[in-house]
């Protein structure tokens, strides 16, 4: 299913991309402030976002923050919501000592590892603490529990100052992950056509279609709904599988990111834009009716017609065998990559392979 790249350059603040992601006019950067990191203009600081304890434990996020030279977009690169998200956390790394805050216009704030408690104790989805999603709870309570106390200064101090957001995730542990981005639409033109380009230029060349609500509360408790709500431009690419960090997955991310960076107008390279996407679905879950042993019977990246065997079921003496079915035909985005199962876990997701994307529809609440 892969489809060939483009390279194109960006054109000046008039040209179609900058117009589209509305680039700011050059002017002379002041001092940017995230935590306790202050960078300058030209310079690149590092430092703590604390989280302080509360009903349970506090911790510290990790954040660098180059400051360009000039003012332009402020562009927040976070990963690790799910900390056993492993390749998408590196590819942050690995960034961090390729930009150069004397080369670039405006701002860009690192976050790499937002979730350290699941990162620590490999736990998949959740924080150990207190069993909760940090991506779920958006815009979070500084008075909640430790997910909820780390959302809200994440909304404040990264989400909220920035233009656009490029949120990394991956395969979880239990997740074999075939690499797309997301193209989030919330029904304003300019703002989804703004997202349409960086999903575009980010380079993954499979898209997910994701119409949200920014209107309704429980489309915005994730980042990318949230992000929607507040006008900004945003971005969730994936890439990395079931614990590992494959080189493919990491260049595939730190490339994309760097063209994203590209396509705002923040550095100077080529950008490396998909020239036929394959466009997909939000596609349909299988989850798993209870516990047993599961084995997959197709690979992440396959195409299937609805009704094939995707995989099966036994009980945990390998007897009594349950055929999973497809329930659509498309593309297996992820299959599960690990025995284990409980009611209701994931085995297998398919997208719907879309001929072109579709007018935005409001989702029905």
């Amino acid at each position: 299913m892969s489809r060939p790249l483009t390279r194109i350059r960006l054109g000046v603040p008039g040209g179609v991309l900058a117009a589209t992601l509305g680039l700011a006019t050059v002017a002379r950067a002041q001092s940017i402030s995230v935590g306790t990191a202050t960078a300058s203009p030209g310079q690149m600081a590092t430092g703590q976002i604390v989280v302080p304890a509360g009903i349970d434990p506090g911790y510290s996020i990790a954040v660098a923050v180059f400051n360009g030279v000039h003012r332009g977009k402020t562009v927040a690169l976070i990963a690790g919501a799910h900390g056993t998200e492993y390749a998408s956390i590196v590819a942050l790394q690995r960034l961090i000592g390729r930009l150069d805050p004397k080369a670039m216009t405006g701002t860009v704030i690192v976050a790499p590892l937002l979730n350290v408690a699941s990162f620590r104790e490999m736990t998949v989805h959740l924080n150990p603490v207190d069993k909760k999603g940090l991506n779920r709870v958006y815009p979070g309570n500084q008075g909640g529990s430790q997910t909820e106390r780390a959302t809200a200064l994440l909304a404040e101090q990264i989400v909220k100052p920035a233009d656009v957001i490029v949120d990394l995730h991956g395969g979880d542990l239990d997740e074999d992950l075939r690499p797309y981005s997301y193209w989030f639409r919330g029904g304003n033109a300019i703002q989804d056509a703004a997202s349409k380009a960086l999903a575009l230029g980010f380079g993954l060349d499979h898209i997910i279609v994701q119409d949200i609500d920014p209107a309704n509360p429980a489309s915005t408790g994730t980042l990318g709904g949230y992000g929607l709500s507040l006008g900004k431009t945003v971005l969730i690419a994936e890439a990395g599988r079931a614990g590992t960090v494959a080189a493919e997955d990491v260049d595939a991310l730190v490339n994309g990111l760097e063209s994203a960076l590209a396509t705002i107008g923040v550095i100077d390279r080529p950008v490396r834009a998909v020239a036929n996407p394959v466009w997909l679905d939000g596609g349909t879950r299988v989850g798993a009716a209870g516990d047993g042993v599961f084995s997959a019977a197709v690979a992440r990246g396959s195409y299937v017609m609805e009704g094939m065997t995707v995989g099966v079921v036994t009980d945990y003496l390998g007897m009594n065998p349950v055929e999973i079915k497809a329930p659509a035909t498309g593309v297996v985005t992820f299959i599960r990559s690990v025995p284990s199962i409980w009611k209701g876990a994931t085995l297998v997701n398919i997208g719907r392979v879309l001929a072109e994307p579709p007018p935005y529809q409001t989702p029905s609440r």
